[in-house]
């Protein structure tokens, strides 16, 4: 089965600076995929040369097994960093004038800004001009000005920046329902917490290149560096010289939610997973035991913490 939109190969330079460096990046169908990457890191770039708005100056990228053309963006919905609303329209008008834009017909179209409108408690507002409401709610028109006409492939950029938790807890929840409609969904985003709970995959771009891509099981368990962790319902005492091992990572207990004690212990070929696992049943009452698999904002930072590596002796 073709991916939803591929990226082989691509490259883009402005003027001297090369932001997109031989990027290779694939979104199968169906699936969430987060964009992650510092500020400046050409995720913006490459969003935008997915959705056609500018083009690659080498490299191919294909949707749906074909080379990406104009006229595959009525097939994508594309919500910029930089919101843009024509605010002298009202609402219904805006999104009339969008669905319109996409292809859909004036009957489709005042069907699917109803049903969206609705869908978001948002009808009061309809007759409203944009420059008579509130940024959160301009937000949220921007986001159905998106996924009026159905699209197979939604890309998002920064789609959680200027929303409150709870409307950003909506936008989460309308990408799962669009998931589950068969919508493939790409979008780049800072909040890490958003990537653990939504994303099937993953990509980091690291100035200007890949530097890491897969599902986000797979590398969250490719990243265990052999810490566990071990819990006890109170303190206990590592440097007693009886049963005297190595020393928890932090030193003191990291108190957690439920009232555990846990210390974290790195393992190693000489103290081992079991080895711990005794150490610590001496000590005290073990409630917790468990190897701590990195969070992809663990991940994120050594990856993006990492220095630039030479290339034939030169750094690019």
């Amino acid at each position: 089965m073709s991916q939803v939109i591929e990226a082989i190969q691509v490259c883009k330079t402005f003027g001297e600076q090369r932001v997109s460096k031989n990027i290779n990046l694939s979104v199968p169908p169906g699936s969430i995929y987060g964009l992650l990457g510092p500020n400046g890191a050409g995720k913006t770039t490459l969003i935008r040369m997915l959705a056609t708005i500018t083009q690659p100056d080498s490299g191919n990228i294909l949707f749906k097994g074909e080379p990406l053309r104009e006229i595959h963006a009525h097939q994508m919905g594309y919500m910029p960093e930089e919101r843009g609303l024509y605010k002298k329209m009202t609402v219904a008008e805006q999104l009339l004038f969008f669905a319109e834009l996409r292809g859909l017909s004036r009957t489709e179209a005042k069907t699917s800004v109803k049903y969206w409108l609705q869908r978001l408690d948002m009808m009061d507002w309809a007759r409203k001009k944009v420059e008579e409401i509130s940024k959160g709610m301009a937000q949220k028109v921007q986001f159905v000005s998106c996924v009026l006409h159905n699209p197979q492939l939604l890309i998002l950029d920064e789609p959680f920046s200027g929303f409150d938790p709870v409307n950003a807890d909506l936008i989460k929840d309308l990408i799962i329902e669009l998931k589950d409609r068969g919508t493939s969904i790409l979008f780049s985003t800072h909040r890490m917490d958003n990537v653990e709970s939504l994303c099937d995959r993953l990509a980091i771009i690291h100035q200007g290149e890949k530097v890491l891509d897969g599902s986000v099981r797979d590398i969250r368990r490719n990243h265990f560096t052999g810490v566990f962790e071990v819990g006890f319902n109170q303190p206990v005492n590592w440097e007693t010289s009886e049963d005297k091992g190595p020393l928890p990572l932090e030193g003191a207990a990291r108190w957690q939610s439920d009232g555990k004690a846990v210390y974290r212990f790195q393992t190693s070929d000489s103290f081992t997973p079991s080895d711990l696992l005794n150490l610590s049943m001496k000590k005290g009452e073990l409630v917790h035991f468990s190897e701590h698999i990195p969070s992809i904002h663990e991940i994120f930072v050594d990856a993006v913490s990492k220095p630039a590596q030479p290339k034939n002796g030169k750094l690019d």
